[in-house]
């Protein structure tokens, strides 16, 4: 059940949230907004009609118009968003310590707003969230693939993972992880509509939410070869469905070094069309 409910007295007619749906199962028939019971299966979920309404008329899926945050004259002033997406650096240092539980269920919690192909929103996040737990996760990365190399199982193409387990081995280097306290796999059903691009833009979400609030990042991809394609097993201690694909994996923590500036690449290569 949508639980689609319209509050006739705060509701002028105005038909924005019919003229808004994405798939039009919205109709003023009755001079009110309604959907037709029929049609109640199509709706995505979107909550374009609750967002979009200006007196706070509607309400659906039980959420109510109060609960959530007004948004205008709430939106980050553009040259402040625009340093932010500027700012953001790929973190490599880190402090050995973890982030406050309520820092990380905040990230997490807006990450899980961003886009879906067709509102899917079946993202799923795993994350190791302590520090010690990441330390035994390593060992088991890297003697996984201390496995592969002894046996000559290493694919073409990523024997160079046999210089970062020596790396290791050897010098107590961590050459996939960075000694970072903390890791987060983005994984979706492959049956979604575009699980692959459905992680990699939470991951972004994430990543710009958490350069707000003084978190480092870095986008993971040496990790997330080494647990997709080289030591799969590790798929199931991740709590990773064997139904999912996996988009992108990201290490994240306090950072250990503080960038003061930042740094212009130039005008954005495009073209334009015309007719």
């Amino acid at each position: 059940m949508l639980h689609f409910k319209v509050d006739e007295d705060k509701c002028t007619k105005c038909g924005l949230c019919a003229q808004d749906c994405p798939i039009n199962i919205i109709d003023m028939d009755s001079g009110y907004p309604g959907i037709f019971a029929g049609n109640e299966g199509a709706c995505l979920k979107c909550q374009h009609c609750l967002a979009i309404c200006p007196t706070a008329a509607l309400s659906i899926l039980g959420r109510e118009p109060e609960d959530n945050v007004p948004l205008k004259g709430a939106f980050p002033d553009p040259d402040c968003l625009e340093i932010l997406i500027k700012g953001r650096r790929s973190v490599r240092w880190y402090l050995d310590e973890n982030l406050e539980p309520e820092i990380l269920q905040r990230l997490l919690n807006v990450a899980w707003h961003a886009p879906s192909g067709a509102n899917d929103r079946q993202v799923r996040f795993s994350v190791i969230d302590d520090k010690r737990v990441f330390a035994a996760f390593r060992e088991e990365v890297y003697g996984g693939l201390a496995k592969r190399i002894k046996v000559g199982k290493l694919p073409e193409g990523k024997v160079f993972f046999a210089e970062f387990v020596r790396l290791w081995q050897e010098e107590g280097v961590d050459a996939l992880f960075l000694d970072a306290p903390h890791f987060l796999v983005a994984s979706s059903p492959r049956a979604c509509t575009a699980p692959v691009p459905d992680c990699l833009i939470a991951l972004s979400y994430f990543e710009l939410f958490a350069q707000s609030l003084g978190v480092g990042t870095l986008w993971a991809g040496l990790a997330k070869w080494a647990i997709d394609d080289l030591v799969p097993e590790l798929r199931e201690r991740l709590k990773i469905p064997q139904d999912h694909v996996i988009g992108f994996a990201m290490i994240f923590g306090k950072p250990a070094v503080q960038y003061q500036r930042t740094v212009e690449y130039g005008t954005a290569s495009f073209v334009r069309v015309s007719i």
